[in-house]
C-alpha cells in the first residue's frame, strides 16, 4: 500500500509525516506521534476513550482517517497543557471524584471542555446527555457530572479564553441537531468531489437490496402529492435537508446521522425522475460524508398504487452500496433492522403532510443511531428469548 503524506496541526505544532492510507488518527497521535494520552478503548467509535478534537469539533480518533484529516487542526489532552479552562476541569475532576481508573479521563475531560465552551447554562440533565457517548466503567458519573456541573458555575474569568482561533466557534453536538452545524459546504464539496457526481445504475448492480411496503388510509393522490414534491418528502425524512431542486429532477442536500458524539452529514446529489400517470418514481444519487470520507451511493424505485381493500399502497425498491470507514454499520442485516425503523417514521411523516398536519418532530431532527441500534438489539434479544 503506497504512504500518503499527512499534514496536519497538532496541538499548534505542523506536522507533516507519511503513513498508510489505512491508519486512523488515533493511532497516528500514539504511534506516529507518541502522544498516548489519547486512549484506545473499544476501537469501533463507541466508548469515546479516544475522543480529540478536529478542528474545534469534538471527533472519535479510532475509526477517523489520518489522511482524512489533512490541513486540519488536532488538539489532543496533551495540548490543553496551560489552557485555564482545561486546568479547571482538571481540578474539579480531582475535587469530585470524577476520575478513578483513568482510562476514560482523556476523552471525558475533552467532552467536558466542549460542553462547558459551548453550553455555559447547561443543567444535570443536560450534562448527562451531552456525555452519553464517553462511557466509564469505574465511577458511576455521578463525579464526572459534578465536575462539570462545578467548572460551569465557578470557573475562573480566565478558562473562557480560547487559545486556539478554530475552537473558539461553537459546535454542535451529538445531543444536538447536525442540521444547523453543516450550513457550510466542506473543502471537498466546494471544490466538487465525488459527492457532487450522481453514480449510474450499473455501478450498483450486485448491491444489497431491500423491499418494502408501506400501507397508508389516505387516499393515493394525496400520498402522491407528497412523493412527488421533493421539498414535503424530504421534510419526511429524519436528518434530510434539500439545498436545491432544479426543473429536470436535479436535487442537492444532506442527511445528517449522529451516534453519540459520532457525527456524519452525507452531502450530496441525487436525480429524481417522475411518471405522474403511472405515480412512479426513480431515485439514484451520491452522499459523501468528508471527514470520515464514508461513500453512500443509492437508488429508490417507489410506485403508488390502490390495493382491492381501499388503501393506498407504497411499494419500496431500495438498493444501496456504504464505502469508506462507516461501512461496518452496513451488514445487510442491520440495516434492513434500522431501515424498517426509520420507514415507520417515515411511514408517519408522509400520512400526516398528506392530510394537512405538521409530522412529529422526530422528521426534522438527525438520525439518532444510537437509539435506532439499541431498538434492534432490544428486537434481537425478544426474539431470542421467544425462541427459548
Amino acid at each position: 500500500m503506497t504512504d500518503a503524506t499527512i499534514q496536519l496541526m497538532v496541538n499548534g505544532t505542523p506536522v507533516s509525516q507519511t503513513a498508510e492510507p489505512r491508519t486512523h488518527l488515533a493511532d497516528f497521535l500514539r504511534e506516529e506521534m507518541l502522544l498516548t494520552g489519547t486512549h484506545l478503548g473499544c476501537e469501533q467509535g463507541v466508548c469515546g476513550a479516544c475522543t480529540v478534537f478536529v478542528d474545534g469539533k469534538p471527533t472519535r480518533s479510532c475509526i477517523t482517517l489520518a489522511a482524512a484529516c489533512t490541513g486540519a487542526e488536532i488538539r489532543s489532552v496533551e495540548g490543553f497543557d496551560e489552557d485555564p479552562l482545561m486546568r479547571a476541569l482538571r481540578t474539579a475532576f480531582k475535587k469530585h471524584h470524577g476520575l478513578q481508573c483513568g482510562f476514560c479521563t482523556p476523552g471525558m475531560l475533552v467532552t467536558g471542555y466542549d460542553i462547558v465552551r459551548r453550553l455555559p447554562n447547561a443543567d444535570a440533565a443536560r450534562i448527562r446527555k451531552e456525555l452519553s457517548g464517553n462511557l466509564c466503567r469505574c465511577t458511576g458519573y455521578a463525579g464526572i457530572i459534578a465536575a462539570i456541573t462545578d467548572v460551569l458555575e465557578n470557573a475562573p474569568p480566565e478558562a473562557s479564553v480560547q487559545p486556539h482561533a478554530r475552537a473558539q466557534q461553537p459546535e454542535s453536538s451529538a445531543a444536538t441537531s447536525l442540521l444547523d452545524s453543516q450550513d457550510t459546504p466542506s473543502p471537498q464539496t466546494a471544490k466538487g468531489d465525488a459527492s457532487t457526481t450522481i453514480p449510474d445504475r450499473h455501478s450498483l448492480e450486485g448491491s444489497p437490496t431491500l423491499s418494502r411496503t408501506l400501507t397508508f388510509d389516505t387516499p393515493a393522490a394525496d400520498i402522491w402529492n407528497i412523493l412527488s414534491d421533493p421539498k414535503k418528502i424530504v421534510s419526511c425524512i429524519p436528518g434530510a435537508r434539500l439545498d436545491s431542486a432544479t426543473q429536470d429532477g436535479k436535487l442537492q442536500g444532506q442527511c445528517a446521522v449522529s451516534m453519540g458524539p459520532i457525527k456524519a452529514a452525507f452531502v450530496g446529489t441525487a436525480k429524481m425522475d417522475l411518471k405522474d400517470a403511472e405515480k412512479s418514481g426513480h431515485v439514484i444519487g451520491r452522499g459523501r460524508d468528508s471527514l470520515s470520507r464514508s461513500q453512500l451511493d443509492g437508488m429508490l424505485d417507489f410506485h403508488v398504487t390502490r390495493s382491492e381493500t381501499g388503501d393506498t399502497v407504497l411499494s419500496l425498491d431500495m438498493t444501496y452500496k456504504l464505502t469508506g470507514t462507516l461501512s461496518q454499520f452496513s451488514r445487510p442485516t442491520l440495516v434492513a433492522e434500522i431501515a424498517d425503523r426509520i420507514l415507520v417514521q417515515v411511514a408517519s411523516a408522509i400520512e400526516a403532510r398528506a392530510q394537512g398536519k405538521e409530522p412529529d418532530a422526530t422528521a426534522q431532527t438527525s438520525l439518532n443511531g444510537l437509539s435506532l441500534l439499541a431498538s434492534v438489539f432490544k428486537g434481537w434479544f425478544r426474539r431470542v428469548l421467544w425462541f427459548r
